[in-house]
């Protein structure tokens, strides 16, 4: 499914089949940073057998994607799904009409009397 740019086209696979690009992705890192399942689950507190499950397509839980991303130090793949703070309009026409245009001119003599 993967084009050779390695982008997919996410809206044209099933749920299955992202579900399958998932668990492909999964294997691919654990497989990369030379971990077996074994080791794998203990880190993740998994048993192995679910690792197996979720390599084979079959993820239970978002929880356990999440360990095992956070074992294969993959949380990054998580980026894209953070929300950016915004800001109102009215807080920024607010924010803009705080701002000063000018300087101002020191008076003299209240310089003066305000030492």
């Amino acid at each position: 499914m993967m084009a050779e740019s390695n982008k997919i086209s996410w809206y044209g696979l099933s749920d299955n089949a992202i579900i399958q690009e998932l668990a492909s992705y999964l294997k691919k890192e654990r497989v990369q940073k030379n971990m077996t399942q074994t080791e794998l689950s203990e880190k993740t507190g998994l048993n192995r057998s679910t690792i197996s499950q979720i390599e084979n397509g079959r993820i239970s839980t978002l929880l356990s994607f999440i360990q095992i991303l956070r074992a294969l130090e993959k949380l990054d793949f998580l980026n894209s799904f953070q929300t950016k703070a915004s800001i109102s309009p009215i807080q920024m026409l607010k924010l803009e009409q705080s701002q000063r245009l000018r300087a101002r001119r020191v008076n003299k003599t209240n310089q003066r009397e305000s030492s």
